[in-house]
């Protein structure tokens, strides 16, 4: 009998090998192919971690502890998946927070820390709540006149932002002048790493008074989006949206304006899509690259919306709620971030009735461009019911995104007592494997093309017609 000498036949070990060189799809095709790839699959655990990691479209960050072995890693990964259907819906603490809008985006968690502004009593205040190993915990309160301290200036806006330290603080002098003061979030100090203690904005061609603004960043970059009101032209505002590189120039040329219909409330908004792209919302999508900060965005693409869009606001980001406060799950928090080519974006925007439109964007959209696609924009019948799915909520709703997954809740019973608690997850290990992970009395339900809804706790449903065909029974929690 002549020994085997096919591909089945070398060792576990090197069929391991070779297989690691596929994608994560591929990889559970093969499973399927025979027992002997099956077997390789199941004891092999870096072949496990690289569908885990690829199929919760994760990114592994680079320079991680390399000491942690791979099987444990494995675990962490899925001991995260299963923490997000182990929510407890009790509070553990509370937390009593001066606020005015709570709503708005002056309210929000980022890199473990609760940071609210109150913007009718200029103050201020940020705290620890499930703080990243990496990072330390910050605790302080502004009072009254500490956020800037400039005569005859209003503030227009604050923006945290634990992970680098930072507070930025945008207020206006005479009505036209807006500046940006850079400093540290644990202590009255100027910020160690930034260019200057103070940002220059661009007023050349400022006519008007300006009456909003507003400020976010991520990495290097700070962007302040800007409202002109022309009392001549009632219908239309002028806005100009500025980005700097705060750690390397107090000034910058990256700057972006125009004029839209009155439609919006406040400001343009905006969010950025990783380090070099920026999405800025006006009627439409316009999608830029910032990677030469030396001169103007440079348009990538216009996606344009089904209808016109009312109030629209992109929502901030929150931390992963799979990560507890146990040291081996924050642990897994310093060793993968999720991919910013895929992951979700939420815009909101007001509808008829007192309601409100949600749009959950997948951003692949935003990077498989082809050359041509600046040249003309983009129906949103080619991009939008493949990358998109449209809620409609009532208007007192919360909605959070975190990667691939959706958590919101929505407002039930008499006078919005009681709330309908539910996560959806979009990665496609969740939809290629059937997850539906779920706690005691729980069944997963309902599948959409790239999306899957995990759990959701409820009682009563007929209250809420655009939700009926996913019914199950739970539990009700109370406010």
């Amino acid at each position: 009998m002549k020994p085997q000498t096919g591909f089945l036949s070398l060792a576990e070990e090197i069929l391991s090998y070779i297989l690691s060189f596929l994608p994560y799809r591929d990889i559970l095709r093969c499973t399927s192919v025979c027992r002997t790839l099956r077997q390789t699959y199941l004891s092999s655990s870096e072949l496990q971690y690289i569908v885990e990691i690829s199929g919760q479209q994760l990114l592994v960050i680079p320079n991680t502890d390399k000491s942690i072995p791979i099987s444990k890693r494995l675990q962490l990964l899925r001991d995260k998946v299963h923490a997000w259907f182990k929510v407890d819906t009790h509070p553990f603490e509370m937390v009593p927070v001066l606020t005015w809008a709570p709503l708005s985006r002056d309210n929000i968690v980022a890199g473990g820390h609760f940071c609210s502004w109150n913007p009718p009593r200029d103050t201020a205040m940020i705290f620890s709540v499930l703080p990243k190993p990496s990072q330390q915990s910050i605790q302080r309160n502004w009072l009254p006149g500490t956020l800037c301290s400039v005569p005859y200036s209003r503030n227009l806006d604050v923006f945290m932002y634990p992970a680098q330290n930072l507070i930025a603080v945008a207020y206006v002098v005479d009505h036209k002048t807006v500046y940006i003061n850079l400093g540290a979030l644990d202590g009255d100090r100027s910020h160690p790493e930034a260019a200057g203690e103070r940002l220059l904005s661009d007023d050349s061609e400022n006519r008007f008074e300006t009456t909003m603004a507003k400020l976010k960043g991520f990495g290097r970059h700070i962007a302040l989006s800007r409202r002109w009101d022309d009392e001549n032209r009632a219908s239309f505002f002028k806005w100009q949206l500025q980005i700097w590189d705060w750690k390397y120039s107090t000034t910058s040329d990256s700057i972006l304006s125009g004029a839209v219909l009155n439609r919006i409330v406040g400001p343009v908004d905006f969010c950025f899509l990783g380090k070099n792209r920026l999405l800025v919302i006006t009627d439409n999508l316009n999608l830029y690259s910032i990677e030469n900060m030396s001169q103007t965005p440079e348009l990538l693409a216009c996606f344009l919306m089904p209808i016109p869009l009312m109030a629209p606001q992109c929502l901030p980001l929150i931390d992963d709620i799979g990560y507890g406060s146990q040291p081996h799950m924050q642990a897994q928090a310093t060793m993968c971030t999720s991919d910013p080519t895929h992951r979700l974006i939420c815009l909101t925007a007001l509808s008829v009735r007192n309601s409100t439109q949600v749009f959950i964007i997948s951003t692949r959209i935003f990077f498989d461009l082809n050359e041509m696609a600046a040249a003309t924009p983009i129906p949103w019948q080619h991009w939008g019911p493949s990358n998109t799915r449209i809620f409609l909520y009532p208007f007192d709703f919360k909605i959070h995104i975190n990667g691939n997954r959706v958590l919101h809740t929505l407002p039930v019973g008499v006078w919005d007592s009681h709330f309908i608690l539910q996560l959806l997850d979009f990665s496609p290990l969740a939809v290629t494997n059937r997850r539906g992970f779920r706690t005691s009395g729980e069944r997963a339900v309902h599948d959409m093309h790239w999306c899957r809804f995990i759990w959701q706790i409820w009682r009563e449903l007929d209250n809420i017609p655009a939700l009926r065909p996913s019914r199950i029974l739970g539990e009700k929690v109370r406010c």
